[in-house]
């Protein structure tokens, strides 16, 4: 395992380990909710992004203010990724809603490094488990802007459905 600090202008330190799952949040500016209102940019700035910094997508979850990430980042430091993903949304909104200027996102995002299997279901579990949190929708399984039909296998049909589920830890919203 490969370990670099990157510094940025406000010294904000981050702990690359390529090739490790990350879990990431951003969240838009003053919590403005353009992101499902704009899914297909939100897509297409995900796609432009993996072509110039190539990382797997694990599992995600878009809400209208803000996503939650797990990632893969190859040999790229996530910061670059989170860059490049931000200036490209960001471009692609400004561009569709005649804006010249204006921020889009908050500064920074936050970022955590999965340190084991415990640790990566606990992580998946809270993305998916987040338009319910959120009282967006009921069920889980109800909300089309997640990964979660993709883990069908792993998820009973009503999880989430009955009970309400507290996560321990930090999630960056």
């Amino acid at each position: 395992m490969v370990l670099t600090i990157i510094f940025d202008m406000s010294n904000l330190r981050r702990y690359d380990p390529y090739g490790k799952p990350s879990f990431i949040t951003n969240v838009t500016y003053n919590r403005q909710p353009i992101l499902i209102e704009n899914i297909d940019l939100f897509w297409q700035a995900v796609e432009n992004t993996k072509t110039k910094r190539p990382f797997e997508l694990i599992a995600w979850a878009i809400l209208p203010e803000h996503f939650h990430l797990l990632i893969v980042p190859g040999d790229m430091p996530i910061s670059k990724i989170m860059h490049d993903f931000k200036l490209s949304f960001s471009a692609y909104y400004r561009k569709r809603h005649g804006l010249v200027a204006g921020r889009i996102w908050q500064l920074r995002f936050w970022d955590h490094i999965i340190r084991d299997e415990k640790d990566f279901n606990r992580h998946l579990d809270y993305i998916h488990y987040n338009p319910t949190k959120h009282v967006i929708m009921k069920r889980p399984y109800d909300y089309s802007h997640t990964s979660i039909h993709k883990y069908r296998e792993y998820y009973r049909p009503d999880w989430g459905v009955n009970e309400k589920i507290d996560f321990e830890g930090e999630f960056g919203e």
